[in-house]
């Protein structure tokens, strides 16, 4: 074992279990029996001027302050040592004659007070001498504890020792040295901790707990009896975690009491004391207690195995973590402790004291002082790391970097992991570690990836490469995409795609993609594909667009749309159409980017992709700029997609038609050449083509109504004067468009038509459903002349209203005048407006109408419009 510092392989690690529960113990030894457990505490040994001290003497007991360390021994004697075991001011007391028992030192440090079997207790003062005491007092001075506040004036300078009697010693008037007897101990005072106005003290029966301002006992808490293990064989230990709870530890029992003020109706009687001492918690152990303190919301015990080892010497000491329970304790962990000689000792020659505010305590044998305090965020990291556990490192790291962390930062840890990473060969792992620890260091980045580039995995560090304002020298990027190159081709297509041209020199990657082709012909589909993009990058666009097309590759559309290079490509339209005819029509008729005689004029060798390309045109023909090639279209409808013909020959008129006509009759395409008879005005030719080659009587009647034309009916009847079936369908289909009688008359007599009867019977009721609709719409008209007539006459005969202020329209003075001298006759138009009959001297007021309203007469007076009252 090193002699400054216990490290994990000087502990014995045990796992941790609920006490009383051997199997699961067993079996939680089983589970984390191959995995390392994280250890709570950190083992420093004292050594500086205590190991030399300890060669020739050997330690007896310990007190600790957080300024020093005092450290009684077997020789009687005191020696006073910071904490790394070095000598404060030379300071070696030759206090006792014997081994000295216990040493107490006040709360600021000032004083320090001794006991020893030689009868004496001393007083020291570190800074004055004016309180020493060297007292004499003639017993065994088994225990002591000064006044935590001795070193205050008026504070009566008080301190108690124990042998016998607790008895309590303090300055008086003149100072005098009182001593008054507090207590008759049984079997002797084996141990006292005084903490504010309480004082713990232990007899061989039991803890009591002595209030001092009230001068009584809080009472006896008795302690078990085991004749394999009698309590005064066992120094009673004694720690107070805060000023109300004491923590008890002896033999194998824990208590943890509770000091707590009675309530009113508890101090009724006035015969009890003020306070009362509760246990809280109480458990066995399966091991001697040699100390106990306080570690948070835990305990730390020092323990002394009961059984001896296959030799018969004494085992290990341990040090336990525990969360105590009301009757049990949870073991949260556990170190076997190599101090020097353990095997010669007893449980009685090992002392555990603590630095409750610091979390420190003091491992005393007699001849080792070992600290152990909680690992700190510094030493659970590099625990971790020695460990190889990384990520739980690296947890670590970030949750304590910038406030407790001062040997470790996330970069030293995140490089010690990635070097790690490295060696197992987990690349990846390493790539993503890259991101999290490097940030925008660029310079740490290029060190790191080297580091890749040595072992030939720059493709893992690929995907996390910084990229943007926080890009890295270019020849990095160039060192991966060279890897790529030579060793996954598809993944250098992809950086290709994903990155940016800025980030490397583009012409040469270009040089390096053309040198490998030359040797290697392998996976040349995904190199050329690289090297079209490479060349869009160099604005070589003629390169990328030729390189594309020999691919075969449709990329090639985004290419054009990307760079606008819509002008490039007259003489790849055929080529475009071959590799993807839909995206290549879209792109043509998109805006109009490419001229549609440009496509036209190069899709003449290929009469299938013009037919597909006019018809999207025509489909599309916002500005009616395809209606050129609406003759054109007519061919092509002919030979690629007849079903669109007659629907085209019936929406446009911007095809020449005797062509139109000429193209139909070459292919006996009879519907469209009807059609385009009709609008030729040669009806009776198409109607013989109705009849004759397409048999079609019914449309040939829908053709007569829709041009309505007798003498079409009249050949369309004569026509059918030999069909009988024809006869009958012209019987009941015609009998609200011609006269039946002209059919009728001239059926042959005797001619048998199918049907005939149904026929006839179908023909009068059209005739008469026409007549009659024919008389309806008489009645409606002649109803609907009379009732406008009585309307209009009715309207006619209202009168119509003047007021004072209406005026003439022709001398603009007022119609009604109150001097009846000047009085004419007023002449009153339905249009309202009004004259003096003198006014209109050549009104005829029979046919008179307004001048006003009479537009075209004004300035003549001429005819008028409006009928008008007189």
């Amino acid at each position: 074992m090193d002699p400054q510092e216990l490290t994990v392989e000087d502990t014995e690690k045990h796992p941790p279990r609920v006490a009383g529960r051997e199997n699961d113990a067993e079996d939680d030894k089983d589970s984390l029996s191959s995995e390392e457990i994280e250890p709570k505490l950190k083992y420093v040994r004292l050594t500086n001027d205590l190991q030399n001290i300890l060669t020739k003497d050997a330690c007896s007991c310990i007190a600790v302050h957080p300024k020093f360390v005092c450290v009684g021994s077997h020789w009687g004697m005191i020696h006073l040592l910071d904490h790394q075991g070095n000598n404060v001011r030379n300071k070696e007391l030759q206090a006792h004659t014997v081994a000295v028992n216990q040493i107490s030192i006040d709360q600021n440090g000032d004083f320090i007070a001794s006991c020893s079997d030689d009868g004496k207790v001393f007083i020291y003062g570190l800074y004055s001498t004016e309180n020493n005491h060297n007292i004499v007092i003639g017993r065994l001075v088994k225990s002591i504890a000064i006044d935590p506040n001795y070193y205050k004036s008026g504070s009566g300078r008080r301190f108690i020792t124990g042998d016998e009697r607790l008895i309590l010693h303090e300055k008086t008037f003149l100072s005098r040295l009182k001593s008054t007897v507090l207590y008759e101990a049984e079997g002797g005072v084996q141990n006292i901790k005084w903490n504010g106005q309480f004082v713990a003290w232990a007899s061989d029966i039991g803890v009591r707990v002595y209030d001092i301002n009230a001068r009584c006992s809080l009472g006896l808490i008795k302690w078990n009896r085991n004749p394999n293990a009698l309590p005064e064989n066992y120094r009673c230990n004694l720690c107070w975690k805060n000023s109300t709870t004491l923590l008890v530890g002896w033999v194998d029992t824990v208590r943890i009491c509770v000091i707590r003020k009675r309530s009113l109706a508890e101090l009724s009687n006035r015969e009890l004391p003020e306070f009362v001492v509760e246990p809280v918690s109480t458990f066995t152990t399966e091991f001697y207690i040699c100390g106990i303190g306080p570690l948070d919301n835990q305990l730390v015990l020092f323990g002394y195995m009961k059984e001896p080892d296959l030799d018969g010497k004494a085992q290990r000491p341990q040090l336990y973590v525990v969360e105590p329970r009301i009757e049990d304790y949870i073991e949260i962990c556990t170190d076997s402790l190599s101090l020097r000689g353990y095997q010669e000792y007893k449980c009685n020659d090992y002392h555990l004291e603590c630095l409750i505010e610091e979390s420190r305590f003091f491992i005393v044998s007699p001849k080792d002082v070992v600290v152990a305090s909680p690992y700190d965020a510094d030493d659970r990291v590099q625990w971790l790391i020695e460990h190889c556990k990384y990520e739980a490192a690296m947890e670590a790291v970030t949750q304590f970097e910038g406030r407790d962390l001062k040997r470790h930062t996330l970069l030293q840890v995140g490089q010690a992991y990635l070097d790690h990473l490295l060696f197992e060969q987990k690349f990846d792992q390493a790539g993503q570690l890259c991101l999290k620890i490097l940030g925008k260091d660029k310079r740490r980045w290029e060190e790191e990836v080297f580091k890749f580039a040595r072992l030939q995995q720059l493709r893992a560090v690929s995907h996390y490469l910084p990229r943007g304002d926080n890009s890295l020298d270019p020849h990095i990027y160039e060192m991966v995409l060279y890897e790529f190159l030579k060793m996954e081709p598809q993944g250098f297509l992809h950086l290709v795609k994903e990155w940016s041209s800025t980030l490397y020199n583009v012409p040469a990657v270009v040089n390096a993609v053309l040198e490998h082709l030359l040797v290697n012909d392998s996976d040349k589909t995904l190199l050329l594909e690289a090297l079209a993009i490479l060349y869009s990058h160099e604005k070589k666009y003629d390169k990328a667009l030729a390189m594309y097309l020999k691919l075969r590759h449709k990329d090639v559309f985004q290419l054009i749309h990307k760079h606008n290079l819509f002008g490039a490509i007259h003489d790849m339209i055929e080529d475009l159409m071959d590799l993807d005819v839909d995206q290549a029509i879209n792109m043509f008729l998109e805006k109009e980017r490419v001229p549609s005689e440009v496509v036209v004029t190069h899709l003449q060798n290929n009469q299938h992709y013009l037919y597909l390309y006019l018809d999207a045109l025509d489909k599309r023909d916002i500005w009616e700029s395809g209606r050129k090639y609406h003759g054109l279209l007519v061919q092509l409808y002919a030979d690629f997609s007849r079903d669109k013909l007659l629907p085209f020959l019936r929406r446009s008129d911007q095809y020449p038609i005797q062509q139109a006509l000429d193209i139909c009759q070459q292919r006996c395409y009879y519907p469209e050449m009807v059609y385009l008879l009709g609008r030729i005005g040669n009806t009776k030719e198409a109607l013989v083509l109705i009849t004759g080659e397409l048999g079609d009587i019914e449309q040939a009647i829908a053709f007569c109504k829709e041009h309505d034309d007798m003498e079409l009916w009249e050949d369309l009847i004569q026509y059918s004067l030999n069909k009988p079936d024809f006869i009958t369908f012209l019987l009941q289909k015609i009998g609200t468009y011609v006269d039946p009688q002209i059919l009728v008359k001239r059926i042959e007599n005797g001619l048998k038509i199918p049907g005939l009867q149904n026929s006839l019977v179908k023909m009068m009721q059209d005739y008469n459903l026409q007549v009659s609709v024919q008389e309806g719409c008489r009645k409606i008209l002649v109803s609907d002349y009379f009732n406008l007539h009585e309307k209009l006459v009715s309207m006619q005969q209202r009168g119509i209203a003047i007021d004072d202020e209406q005026v003439c329209g022709a001398c603009h003075r007022k119609i009604i005048v109150k001097d009846l001298s000047r009085a004419s006759n007023v002449v009153i138009f339905y249009c309202k407006h009004s004259f003096h009959e003198d006014c209109l001297p050549t009104l005829d007021i029979a046919d008179g109408n307004c001048v006003i309203c009479n537009s075209s007469k004004k300035e003549t007076f001429g005819h008028i419009s409006s009928p008008s009252h007189k």
